[in-house]
């Protein structure tokens, strides 16, 4: 074959996977199926950490540190809504690729409906608790009385209109596992070309729109995602997937239901603890002043962006465990995940050597503050650290959970985050004086310390026989 030959199969490779269509991955070559399934997703994670980066950037615009500390606050505490929305979504692919791995499209059109039915429950629960205390969760997190007076409103938008956010993670979710990750891409393509139209306007008004600040923001992004989820039901809707929402999937299943949440529980918990301990992080980085708490915001939201798509490979990896053992292939299941995680590692180890280099240019894109500034640098530097190991860690973490082993993952977070990371992190940024340095360290340490572990743990193999 030659160069041009090559390059034009990637090329149409490509063109298929942007396309999207249901693949077989049971079978053929392996590379090319990471590539058909890894392609979307990591569209599909960019474009979801495209809304943290969107955002952020149009509120440091408003030159206020409060602005930009509601967010970090805000996102902080919605992390435990993503952790729900992510850990049920996982649930939902593990046994969504399964049904598909088996052929049983009827099963796995049925199980995505009941977990469907169990992210309206959670996002109604949240929407109530955030309407009536909006001010007092932000107030818990360490919030200044001037962040509360100035910029609470977006807290506000984005706890009540939780419902997107939720449901969009969900529905993608369904997808992933169906092996069609295309929908999932095109979903947020739309929301984020939308909430980038309308956040400029909404934050500082155009025309007959009046200026609404950071509130805006909020607005702008629940509007974006909401046209993002009608796009999702319409595919569902339409026939045209293998995952089909029928008169006759709709009743409510109470054994489905115990299943989805027996599987995904794991992968809740998991989550929940990891954002609970990042909860706990912005609470000890509020020790520290408002500009520790922006500059730690808007580094996050970078992070966000380049460990999202990075999710991708991850998913991916998960999608290909699933329907693989659900095709009786466990071999084949295992050397998707070690391919994908050695593509990932190197993509992080680039993006680490960026971080070192050029920090403080990509900070100062979101801020010319001063102090800002310096505290988002030192995040980026040493929390990148970590990053090869983090590589590898996520994708075989994600594995574990689309095998349906989702409480291995769990243990391993607990451990790595409430026995190692927060006490460390408090012990030498307060008891040894390093201030924030030692939060970014605890992070990079303990995010390795978990991927090594994690590895460990999939080289065994026991979740080649968990049933789902």
């Amino acid at each position: 074959m030659t160069a041009s030959t090559q390059k034009d199969s990637i090329f149409r490779l490509f063109i298929k996977a942007i396309k999207g269509e249901e693949q077989n991955f049971t079978e053929g070559s392996i590379n090319r199926a990471i590539f058909l399934l890894a392609i979307p997703m990591i569209v599909e994670m960019g474009m979801e950490s495209i809304f943290a980066v969107v955002d952020i950037f149009f509120v440091s615009k408003l030159n206020s540190s409060d602005a930009v500390a509601a967010v970090g606050y805000t996102e902080s505490v919605l992390s435990i809504l993503y952790s729900l929305a992510m850990g049920l979504g996982m649930g939902a692919t593990a046994i969504v690729a399964r049904r598909v791995g088996e052929k049983d499209f009827k099963g796995a059109s049925i199980a995505a409906v009941q977990a469907i039915y169990l992210a309206l429950a959670i996002a109604f629960v949240i929407s109530v608790i955030g309407f009536f205390y909006y001010k007092e969760i932000l107030a818990l997190m360490g919030a200044s009385q001037a962040v509360l007076n100035s910029s609470s409103g977006y807290a506000f938008w984005m706890f009540t209109g939780n419902y997107t956010v939720t449901l969009l993670f969900l529905i993608n979710a369904v997808f992933r596992g169906a092996g069609n990750a295309a929908i999932a891409m095109k979903s947020l393509l739309l929301a984020n070309i939308l909430n980038m139209i309308l956040d400029p306007i909404f934050i500082f008004g155009w025309g007959p729109i009046p200026s609404m600040g950071v509130e805006g923001a909020a607005i702008a992004t629940n509007i974006g995602r909401g046209v993002g989820v009608l796009f999702q039901l319409y595919f569902l809707l339409n026939g045209k997937s293998i995952i089909k929402l029928g008169i006759d999937k709709l009743a409510i299943n109470g054994a489905i239901i115990l299943n989805v949440v027996k599987v995904s529980g794991g992968s809740i918990l998991q989550f929940i603890i990891g954002s609970a301990s990042w909860i706990f992080l912005m609470k000890l980085m509020s020790n520290f002043g408002d500009n520790a708490v922006a500059g730690y915001t808007t580094a996050i939201r970078i992070f966000i962006f380049t460990l999202l798509p990075s999710w991708g490979l991850a998913n991916a990896g998960a999608t290909l465990v699933g329907q693989n053992l659900g095709a009786q292939q466990p071999e084949r299941a295992e050397t998707s995940v070690w391919r994908a995680a050695y593509y990932n590692a190197f993509f992080m180890v680039l993006v680490m050597i960026l971080f070192l280099t050029a920090a403080p240019w990509i900070i100062g894109i979101f801020t010319q503050q001063e102090e800002v500034l310096a505290y988002g640098v030192q995040a980026l530097r040493y929390v990148s650290l970590g990053y090869v190991f983090y590589g590898y860690g996520m994708v075989v973490m994600q594995a574990l959970n689309g095998a349906g082993d989702t409480y291995t993952p769990t243990i391993l977070n607990v451990l790595g985050f409430w026995v190692f990371q927060i006490p460390f992190a408090y012990f030498v940024a307060i008891e040894l004086g390093w201030e924030a340095k030692g939060v970014f360290i605890a992070i990079a340490l303990a995010e390795s310390l978990m991927a090594v572990a994690g590895i460990i743990v999939f080289r065994r193999g026991k979740w080649k026989g968990v049933k789902i």
